[in-house]
């Protein structure tokens, strides 16, 4: 079985890609063209550009994934994937944002990306190993749960579309595995190491995902925008622009921007369930 580590530019996952060898490290980046959010540096989006095989103009993450993934992929081999940018996306929705009820944005962002990669490089259930650690068990059995009798992971694929209405069917694609859970790995080793691994360029506050998660906890969400004030932006420009919908229920991120909080928050003030996570 080929075994692949799947990488999302956080801090468990680089663990996981310099300490388990793997027939393949991939990355899905989450891309957006509006100029806005664009990369600042025109040579490292070029290079992105040729990571990913498209135009790479910026991304709705925090760009410092960037200059990681560029870290570990001078140490590791990796597959850069992408698909298509987030606001194209919600246009094929017909302006219906994501949000917690319905989180397509993971899907159509990360896991379809990578399931069209898995078809055109391995084809068959694979080991793809998940960056949850020790201490992260819950987020362990909810993937778990949702495996199949053989404890594979299914996917909803269109099987046949030559006549008038779709074909779907459910193919089997991949076993995860956890690595860090199976050996007792925790927050604070993963930590220690990075401590002491100087090759990859974590910067403090450093949070995977997209900056305007909605999983977030608002408070959370008002910091990001002090310091990724054109990401968050993005947000509200989405949510205006395809009114009246929302990423949070009954709140604006315009509201969540202009939040003014009483005290002086950090990063540290917060906990993993505030910051947003995709288990991919």
């Amino acid at each position: 079985m080929k075994t692949v580590n799947s990488l999302s530019g956080g801090k468990s996952s680089s663990y996981i890609a310099l300490n388990y060898k793997a027939d393949y490290n991939v990355f899905s980046l989450v891309r957006t063209m509006d100029k806005s959010c664009e990369y600042p540096d025109a040579k490292v989006r070029q290079i992105v550009s040729d990571l990913l095989g498209c135009e790479f103009v910026g991304t709705t993450e925090q760009d410092n994934i960037i200059e990681i993934m560029l870290n570990l992929s001078e140490q590791v081999d990796i597959d850069w994937i992408t698909g298509k940018p987030f606001e194209d996306v919600i246009d094929k929705k017909g302006g219906f944002l994501p949000n917690m009820m319905i989180r397509y944005c993971t899907t159509e962002l990360k896991m379809k990306p990578i399931f069209k990669w898995w078809e055109e490089n391995i084809n068959e259930v694979c080991d793809m190993r998940i960056g949850f650690r020790k201490g992260e068990e819950k987020r362990q059995v909810r993937m778990l749960d949702k495996l199949n009798a053989n404890g594979n992971e299914e996917i909803k694929i269109v099987i046949d579309s030559s006549g008038k209405r779709n074909k779907w069917g459910m193919v089997e694609w991949r076993k995860p595995s956890f690595p860090l859970i199976d050996n007792d790995i925790t927050q604070r080793d993963v930590q220690e190491y990075w401590q002491k691994n100087k090759t990859v360029n974590f910067k403090e506050g450093y949070y995977n995902n997209c900056v305007g998660c909605f999983h977030r906890n608002p408070m959370f969400l008002n910091k990001m925008s002090q310091e990724h004030p054109n990401k968050m932006e993005w947000f509200s420009k989405m949510e205006k622009q395809n009114k009246p919908n929302t990423f949070i229920k009954d709140l604006s991120y315009e509201k969540i921007i202009n939040f003014k909080p009483q005290i002086e928050m950090d990063f540290k003030d917060f906990g993993e369930c505030d910051s947003g996570f995709c288990g991919l």
